[in-house]
């Protein structure tokens, strides 16, 4: 098997060959911008990973990831407009340096080439490919949804966030193993155990990107840090703070997120230290470990070499130990 960086330039080689410029310009070019903008292309190298760990080549893959990856760049150009986010990955998201309507349109063009690429498996697999696929979109609109009804509710709670937080983010991490594992031709076991690695994985990744949205450092995060307390955003922090401050904290943390204010400086170091003399930072930082541990018990029901269930269990910790 091949290195996480290796898996990663195969990606980004066959990215180069694949998404070009095409007419008319004024939608494909933001599609190979936000393609272009970097990232750390988790969901890709998983498809490949997966795919070689089951002992098929890499190469059979190729055009999986890219499907997964470009899906996952369509979600958030739409995802950037619905949040009017500025920034992503440390630049102006498409919205913004076009406009909403474009957003919108070379967006939708995404999706459909991301199922596109799949076209390029046959008879069963493709199938296989194709249900997967489907069934994790709609989970991912799903998500976003319950993201967006939070904004209004005042009764949400951690399990219905875990909740959200797993369709919006984890399953697309799921299916990325799974379809690697497909694409191999594995034991319907070995697929099942590759999803709930996935899933338990994506949720603990999730709760590492909300941690790092308020305690990251603006120069390696690549959005802006605290945009998640600036839009008001009930997260993990958040609801488990109400949950452990004391009364007077508990209201303050409820006023601050009932405002907008003109400078959210001050805003954002507020919040933060309510996060921390609360203990939310902490409870967090053990929610992440707590479920990074359960994917890695998941890998337990591979049968696989131990080799490469440590190199799925190296991944892992590498990716928990981010700071961006």
């Amino acid at each position: 098997m091949l290195s996480i960086t290796q898996y990663r330039e195969a990606f980004l080689e066959y990215l180069e060959t694949a998404v070009t410029l095409k007419e008319p310009v004024n939608l494909y070019e933001p599609i190979s911008y936000i393609l272009h903008l970097g990232g750390k292309r988790l969901r890709p190298v998983l498809v490949l990973m997966s795919a070689e760990v089951f002992e098929s080549s890499f190469k059979k893959a190729l055009s999986a990831s890219l499907a997964i990856e470009v899906f996952h760049n369509f979600s958030l150009v739409h995802d950037d407009i619905m949040d009017d986010a500025p920034l992503r990955r440390g630049k102006a998201t498409v919205h913004e340096r076009w406009d909403v309507n474009t957003g919108i349109l070379s967006g939708d063009a995404m999706l459909i080439y991301s199922y596109q690429l799949l076209e390029n498996y046959d008879g069963p697999i493709f199938k296989e490919l194709l249900q997967l696929f489907n069934s994790t979109a709609m989970r991912v609109c799903e998500g976003q949804q319950y993201d967006v009804d939070f904004a209004t509710q005042d009764d949400v709670e951690i399990k219905d966030y875990l909740k959200m937080i797993e369709y919006k983010t984890a399953v697309l991490v799921a299916a990325a193993l799974q379809m690697g594992a497909i694409i191999a031709e594995t034991t319907p076991q070995n697929k099942q155990a590759m999803y709930e690695f996935g899933r338990l994985l994506g949720i603990a990744f999730q709760l590492q990107d909300d941690y790092l949205d308020a305690f990251g450092d603006p120069e390696t995060f690549g959005k802006q840090v605290g945009g998640d307390i600036i839009e008001n955003k009930k997260t993990f922090l958040y609801l488990t703070a109400l949950q452990m401050a004391d009364a007077v904290e508990a209201r303050q943390l409820e006023h601050l997120y009932s405002i907008n204010p003109g400078e959210a400086t001050a805003k954002i170091e507020a919040v933060k230290q309510i996060f921390e003399n609360s203990g939310a930072s902490l409870r967090a930082r053990e929610e992440i470990k707590k479920y990074t541990n359960k994917a890695f018990e998941a890998l337990e029901e591979l049968d696989i070499p131990e080799d490469r269930k440590a190199l799925l269990r190296d991944f892992g910790q590498d990716l928990m130990n981010r700071e961006v």
